[in-house]
């Protein structure tokens, strides 16, 4: 049983989960991008993650599912299903890798690669309505916050 607080008193060990709450902001505005991502690339079939990975190997083909799974910031059993259906979709192929026995390497296929070029199309509209809010310059300072943001928690132990 959670223990009861006079009004306004949000105790010193736990604070706010409102607005006045820094990762909450940040956590809303990413569930929010990530929300008109998904609507715009439902129309081509794809969802956010579907779409990274087909994005990802477009530039660079040949990556195993631990890669992808890194780079698309997923669990490895997320990206274990994301691959399993864009396999069955035809829009990756999947081999055994040359170097390692154990390790399949995933590819776009021909129709993949087609389908990432349109629905990125689409996905860089979001970003670009995103981005047109802001000034040059107020993106370009919105972007350095960010990076040091990313920086510091990297930093912190």
């Amino acid at each position: 049983m959670m223990e009861r607080r006079p009004a306004g008193d949000s105790g010193p060990e736990h604070g706010s989960v409102g607005a006045d709450r820094l990762g909450h902001t940040i956590k809303r505005a990413e569930q929010a991008l990530i929300s008109r991502k998904s609507r715009v690339l439902r129309e081509f079939g794809l969802t956010v993650p579907q779409y990274a990975v087909l994005l990802l190997l477009s530039v660079s083909d040949g990556m195993s599912a631990a890669q992808l799974a890194r780079e698309c910031m997923v669990t490895p059993q997320t990206m274990a299903t994301v691959l399993t259906n864009l396999d069955r979709s035809g829009l990756i192929e999947r081999s055994l890798s040359p170097l390692h026995q154990k390790v399949t390497v995933n590819s776009i296929s021909d129709e993949g690669r087609a389908l990432v070029a349109r629905a990125d199309k689409a996905a860089l509209r979001v970003e670009g309505g995103l981005a047109a809010e802001f000034t040059e310059a107020e993106l370009s300072t919105f972007s350095d916050l960010l990076e040091r943001a990313i920086a510091k928690l990297n930093s912190m132990e």
